[in-house]
């Protein structure tokens, strides 16, 4: 057991995300008006709901795999919420108390997988795909619900993704009052809130990620995740 006060160096240890098995992991599409105009979709009225599962997790460190089934495979920066006390029908007004903290995740996506069908699950949902961390930033540590930080995606070194949280459609309270209209929340379940516009799959050509590409996503006091893409 190491000694009480001891340090590390951070390059001397490895990170896993801040959760490694969550009860839930809910994520958002088309929460960003300007990203649902880039692919062609229409703004929903409700939020576009899909499931990761806790197998396809990895560090903010850790490698991307990029796997050999496809080359579409896409970046998305977003903000997690971390829920700390669980409940239904959770009203608006009281919905951020139940968030215990918020970090950074990259819900990298294999487009191809994703619209094989009219459900998203197979193209989210690849092992080592979903960056999560480095932090758990507690919520009394942050502006209400992220208000007024800035995501921002990097692909090797260049700025690919820019937005405001404030952008969001639907926002951090609005979507945990919603979610818990229909289930339960749970301590530990992680709501992947949505990415901004600037995908690589609305570009033209097309960006993908490819092995040895170094991808990054920041959110401002909130933390900074960096993974290198490695074909395996």
């Amino acid at each position: 057991m190491a000694r009480q006060g001891e340090l590390f160096a951070l390059d001397s240890v490895h990170i896993e995300p801040p959760l490694r098995r969550a009860p839930k992991i809910i994520c958002v599409g088309l929460n960003y008006v300007d990203h649902t105009s880039e692919t062609g979709f229409v703004q929903p009225e409700y939020p576009t709901l899909f499931a990761r599962f806790s197998s396809s997790l990895t560090g903010p460190y850790d490698r991307l795999a990029l796997s050999p089934l496809s080359a579409e495979f896409d970046f998305e920066g977003e903000l997690a919420v971390v829920i700390g006390r669980g409940g239904r029908h959770i009203p608006k007004a009281d919905a951020l108390n139940h968030v215990i903290g918020y970090s950074v995740f990259n819900d990298a996506s294999y487009r191809d997988y994703q619209f094989k069908s009219p459900q998203w699950t197979a193209g989210k949902n690849f092992d080592e795909t979903g960056v999560f961390g480095p932090y758990l930033v507690t919520a009394d540590e942050l502006p209400a619900g992220c208000k007024g930080l800035v995501l921002e995606t990097w692909l090797n070194g260049q700025s690919v993704q820019h937005a405001l949280i404030d952008d969001m459609v639907f926002d951090v309270a609005t979507l945990i009052h919603i979610l818990s209209e229909f289930m339960t929340l749970e301590a530990n379940d992680i709501i992947v809130s949505g990415t901004p516009s600037g995908v690589g799959m609305a570009r033209s050509p097309k960006l993908w990620m490819k092995h040895g590409d170094v991808v990054e996503v920041e959110i401002s006091n909130v933390g900074r995740i960096r993974n290198t893409v490695v074909a395996v």
